[in-house]
């Protein structure tokens, strides 16, 4: 008797320090709430308002609407109606002899619709929307195509209105003369006419890419693609 008391302490003793010998460390609600955004992603944007080389300046808003989910491993990430922010870094208009218009916009933030907002560096990817429009560099930069041919369309247009005004009043030398004196004034033209414009109407789409990891919480981003509407 004297034996078992002491063993029966003991089991006490064990059984109170290690009540689940089994047991592994709980998971904690932090690990369960890890979500993130991978740099790479794309995401399809709208414009919300209008910019152009003409009126834009360096430092305004760029306002846009996410128009498609983006899903990671079936989990929502960025849902459709997200609002995106950012602020054009540089503009410059088209030179009369030479330079393309450029605009280079960054983004800034995503604002989803519970109003949980997240920063984020974002750049232009690509352009769709935009008319003979094309990114130029990795920093994004929408540049103009280049107009060599609509230059020289203007020089040999000039031209050639020349020469029938000077053949019709003085012949063959005439016509010579007339297309040398209208080239003179298509140069001319063309050498004062600055070159298009970019321009990105509201509603226009362009691709943004997210240039890091974007760590999100994941209690505030719904799992969800779309709202659904309701039948009458």
């Amino acid at each position: 008797m004297r034996f078992v008391v002491p063993c029966l302490l003991v089991m006490s003793v064990l059984a109170q320090t290690n009540p689940n010998p089994g047991a592994g460390a709980p998971v904690t609600a932090a690990g369960a709430k890890e979500l993130s955004i991978p740099a790479g992603t794309k995401v399809p944007l709208e414009l919300k308002h209008a910019i152009s080389t003409h009126s834009s300046r360096t430092g305004d808003a760029v306002y846009a609407e996410t128009t498609f989910p983006v899903v990671a491993n079936d989990r929502v990430l960025i849902p459709a109606g997200t609002y995106v922010q950012g602020r054009i870094s540089q503009i410059q208009r088209g030179g009369r002899v030479k330079g393309r218009a450029q605009v280079l916009m960054h983004f800034t933030s995503l604002i989803y619709p519970s109003g949980y907002t997240v920063l984020l560096p974002g750049a232009v990817e690509n352009a769709p929307g935009a008319d003979k429009t094309g990114v130029k560099d990795q920093e994004g930069t929408l540049q103009k195509d280049g107009q060599t041919g609509s230059k020289a369309g203007t020089v040999a247009t000039a031209a050639g209105t020349g020469a029938v005004v000077g053949g019709l009043s003085r012949g063959g030398e005439g016509a010579l003369i007339g297309a040398g004196v209208g080239g003179a004034v298509g140069t001319a033209i063309a050498m004062l006419t600055r070159g298009d414009d970019v321009k990105l109407d509201a509603g226009s789409t362009i691709e943004m890419v997210v240039q890091r990891d974007i760590p999100l919480d994941a209690s505030r981003v719904p799992n969800v693609t779309k709202t659904p509407s309701s039948t009458p």
